[in-house]
């Protein structure tokens, strides 16, 4: 498989995975990104939603990176 597609699409899947679990932990909270207006508890919706989609994606990133390393590991054998 194309590296820069594999590379698009864990990042792809890692930015929303991780979006959706803060969105999540948000409405958990009480906190709504859809409130209507820009209140503390629609900001804090949105700060989770941007934190868990940058965690995600840097999760992504780190296995990727694993996963090369490994097969790097591997190749050497």
């Amino acid at each position: 498989m194309n590296a820069a597609l594999v590379e698009g699409l864990s990042d792809a899947v890692g930015f929303v995975g991780g979006a959706l679990v803060g969105f999540w932990i948000g409405r958990l909270l009480g906190l709504d990104i859809f409130a209507p207006g820009y209140g503390a508890a629609s900001l804090g919706g949105i700060l989770l939603c941007g934190l868990g989609g940058g965690g995600g994606l840097q999760l992504a990133r780190r296995w990727r990176a694993a996963a090369k390393q490994k097969r790097k590991e591997k190749e050497g054998d």
